[in-house]
């Protein structure tokens, strides 16, 4: 019984489908001398080609009322009886939701880096939930958490101030805290007119007085933790955090809770450093370093607890599936990579 319907409604739908397409078009030309609505097609191209059903008309009315933000319908063409088509156009505008553009997500993110002027103060943040600027899904497994505030970290160390520039300068450490927006702690220092959010090591406590120094002598210099000088200033063997790769950019390596770094040796102006990954890298000498470790070093031996906990992190689960693993899964033994070279050396070539 079925099937007979289906094949009644089928054989009238071919009859019927032209009908439905000659009173769409009757519809749009409607419209059209209106003025009302504007709809790009090509007269020449044939009505079988653009619409092939009703159906793809309304889909198609909808499209263009949600994509298109400026098409607009006068109100006495939504209120005539005799116009079906443009009842549905109002219908569909009433009821579809604000559409997402690039714009709007732009909106919700936190512009700390274009902040003209620093400050201590914590700077709200908005979550992204691992989303780009389109709205899809870039990272995964991130989403959720407690809200969190952002405290702007000053990762350029060898900072002057205004009128004391080249001179060696002591800051005093206000407060050390914890970050939520990082795994180590970190130390409010003050020194002159300013204050400002620096990463705290190891042994830093409220009271202490760190030096920042940007001098090379002819003798390496006995360095206390926290302090901060040139790679080439420093004996070979030190321990080492917040490492910059080129002069005066910033520290970007030995960040992390409880990470350190060794000096090497130093080559012909060059410094080399190993990393905590056993990675080495050659930098110029006047690169900036904080002598010491990072704080918070039992980070790694913290316990989770339960599932719960990584939520309020922001972690979003991945799967729950054990994969049990044997033997051949264990840790290959490998050659240490080839070390990184971040000095502008002249090349034989250019000469």
């Amino acid at each position: 019984m079925k099937r007979s319907s289906y094949v009644i409604r089928a054989r009238l739908g071919v009859y019927d489908r032209e009908g439905r397409r000659r009173q769409a078009w009757d519809e749009i030309s409607k419209l059209k001398q209106t003025q009302s609505l504007t709809y790009f097609t090509d007269e020449t191209s044939s009505s079988a080609q653009l619409l092939a059903t009703w159906e793809d008309a309304e889909m198609a009315l909808s499209c263009l009322t949600r994509a298109l933000r400026s098409l607009t319908v006068s109100q006495n063409t939504l209120l005539s009886s005799q116009c079906e088509l443009g009842a549905l156009v109002s219908t569909t505008v009433a009821q579809c939701r604000g559409f997402l553009t690039t714009a709007s997500l732009e909106q919700n993110k936190t512009l700390w880096k274009q902040r003209e002027k620093y400050t201590i103060k914590p700077i709200g943040m908005k979550k992204t939930g691992g989303r780009d600027h389109t709205g899809r899904i870039r990272t995964h497994g991130i989403g959720g958490g407690h809200k969190q505030r952002y405290r702007w970290i000053d990762f350029q160390r060898l900072h002057y101030e205004e009128g004391k520039e080249g001179k060696p300068f002591e800051e005093k450490v206000v407060e050390v805290r914890y970050d939520p927006c990082r795994s180590a702690d970190i130390a409010l220092v003050a020194g002159g007119s300013r204050k400002r959010w620096i990463i705290a090591t190891e042994n830093m406590q409220a009271g202490d007085t760190i030096k920042t120094s940007a001098v090379i002598g002819r003798m390496a210099v006995l360095a206390n933790e926290g302090d901060a000088h040139p790679l080439g200033a420093l004996p070979v063997g030190t321990l080492v955090n917040n490492l910059e790769i080129q002069p005066g950019k910033g520290s970007e390596y030995i960040r992390a809770a409880g990470t350190s770094g060794v000096l090497l040796r130093k080559v012909n102006g060059t410094a080399i450093v190993q990393l905590p990954s056993k990675q080495q890298v050659q930098v110029h000498e006047t690169c900036i370093v904080t002598v010491g470790r990072v704080s918070n070093i039992d980070h790694n031996k913290e316990i989770i607890g339960k599932a719960g906990r990584n939520r309020w992190f922001g972690v979003r689960p991945s799967s729950g599936l054990w994969q049990r693993k044997g033997g051949w899964a264990g840790r290959k033994i490998k050659p240490l990579p080839a070390m990184k070279n971040y000095v502008n050396l002249p090349s034989i070539t250019a000469q």
